[in-house]
């Protein structure tokens, strides 16, 4: 697979990208090897080997469970991880309509996770620090 901007994509991402429009501004990146896939700025899919992979949650895992769909796993150093990405079904590979539903499923667990992410905590009001002065500012 070749990857940057002026470089040609593998035919199957540009038909997932296709595939995924219906779901909104669809999308793809190279990175690591493969593809990741995004509607709207949220990473919702990647693309191994030509193999699609959908985001999945805690909510949304057991709908691919239950069809005995594997998650994308990889191993590093003898030990093996899968991630939270799960094989698309076949069907929803056959077209738009079919793939509708999966890919509102896997932008919502990308949104939630986005939801999830610790904001930066504010500080809690105090008494206020005099401002430093530059280093130009001083006289010598």
């Amino acid at each position: 697979m070749v990857a940057r901007t002026g470089s040609p994509k593998s035919e199957f991402v540009a038909y997932v990208v296709d595939l995924l429009a219906p779901a909104g501004s669809a999308s793809s990146r190279a990175m690591f090897g493969g593809y990741g896939v995004y509607i709207e700025s949220q990473i919702i899919a990647i693309v191994i080997d030509d193999t699609l992979y959908l985001k999945a949650d805690d909510v949304s895992c057991k709908l691919f469970e239950e069809r005995g769909l594997e998650p994308f796993s990889y191993t590093s150093k003898g030990k093996t991880y899968a991630m939270s990405y799960f094989r698309a079904p076949e069907e929803a590979l056959d077209s738009a309509q079919a793939m509708l539903p999966w890919a509102r499923e896997a932008l919502a667990a990308a949104l939630r996770k986005a939801a999830g992410k610790a904001s930066p905590k504010k500080k809690p009001p105090g008494k206020a620090q005099p401002k430093p002065k530059s280093l130009t500012s001083r006289k010598r």
